[in-house]
């Protein structure tokens, strides 16, 4: 089967041509821009930032839908979130590393997105797909395998990829430089909401399992991973960290392996595994923007909050509880 545009049930072209593109010592947020803008997108925005490691650009583009937002409709927006230290490791690796396939899945959902609405299939709610751009990131000593670094802090990123406009937000980072999950593929975390590990939504694990043909597989996270960078303890990766910049519920979906593969790792990214990825992420936005797909049960969570109160401050540093005794 060959991958089509347009409103093809595949991916994998526009994967292919993200992967293409960014796989460039020249790699810039204002080239993706360029490219999205052509297929018909016009709510494009990247942003330069310099970080006291470096620099990149942020872009933001937001696919309007039938009754979204944007046109002043209520359906729900759906936040689609690239995470990543960067796409490059230059100049101690040449390539696209492993690290830069959460942004290449959020890139290659907006194309996929612009191609089906220049065919006639919009979607009923906005989707607003965030990342940044870095050829060059650098790198970290992380267990079991060292991670890539990043030019700006997690709360520069959080800052400009979460947006209040987003109701729910998947978060797509890859995440093989662990030991927990040793399948190669895409697995989704349970949901997390203010503090709030909840249990794995029905929905998501539906569209999980018929997007791959098999079994849903679920990322394991701890208190540790919902907490905010910075704080001193272990995190599993970044695939969680917009959950502590919003009160949305947010599922990370994580590209996984067999083995612990290094984020800075260039020649590790699998094509089909990122389109598998994208193909996720496209149904869930318009099972979302339509009303057929729930990250959380409103009246659980609500009972949670009844018994055993607010978990927000998982979200903040911790200093605040400190300071409050």
């Amino acid at each position: 089967m060959t991958a089509r545009s347009g409103n093809g049930r595949m991916a994998l072209k526009q994967t292919l041509e993200i992967m293409e593109l960014v796989d460039s010592a020249r790699a810039s947020g204002s080239r993706v821009a360029a490219l999205l803008k052509a297929r018909g997108l016009d709510h494009v925005s990247v942003e330069p930032i310099r970080g006291s490691r470096g620099a990149t650009e942020f872009l933001t583009v937001t696919v309007p839908g039938r009754t979204g937002k944007l046109v002043g409709g209520a359906a729900p927006t759906l936040g689609v979130v690239g995470r990543l230290g960067g796409l490059g490791a230059r100049p101690e690796r040449i390539g696209l590393v492993s690290d830069g396939d959460g942004a290449v899945t959020a890139l290659a959902v907006a194309l996929k997105l612009a191609d089906m609405a220049r065919e006639g299939d919009r979607l009923i709610g906005d989707v607003r797909v965030a990342t940044h751009v870095c050829p060059n990131a650098p790198t970290q000593p992380h267990e079991p395998v060292p991670f890539m670094g990043s030019p700006v802090d997690m709360r520069t990123m959080n800052q400009r990829e979460v947006d209040p406009a987003m109701d729910a937000v998947l978060s797509v980072d890859t995440t093989r430089g662990n030991r927990i999950v040793n399948r190669r593929g895409i697995a989704i975390s349970p949901t997390v909401k203010e503090g709030y590990v909840l249990r794995v939504s029905d929905d998501l694990l539906d569209l999980m399992q018929i997007v791959t043909g098999r079994p849903a597989v679920v990322l394991p996270i701890t208190t540790q991973d919902i907490t905010p960078y910075g704080n001193g303890v272990y995190h599993v990766n970044s695939i969680l960290q917009p959950s502590v910049a919003t009160s949305a519920p947010v599922v990370g979906v994580a590209l996984t392996a067999e083995i612990a593969v290094p984020g800075s790792a260039t020649g590790a990214s699998q094509a089909t595994d990122i389109e598998q990825a994208v193909r996720f992420c496209v149904e869930v936005a318009k099972a979302f923007g339509a009303g057929g797909c729930r990250f959380y049960d409103p009246a659980e969570y609500a009972r949670l909050l009844e018994l055993y109160g607010s978990l927000s401050c998982l979200q903040g540093s911790g200093t605040e509880r400190r300071a409050a005794h």
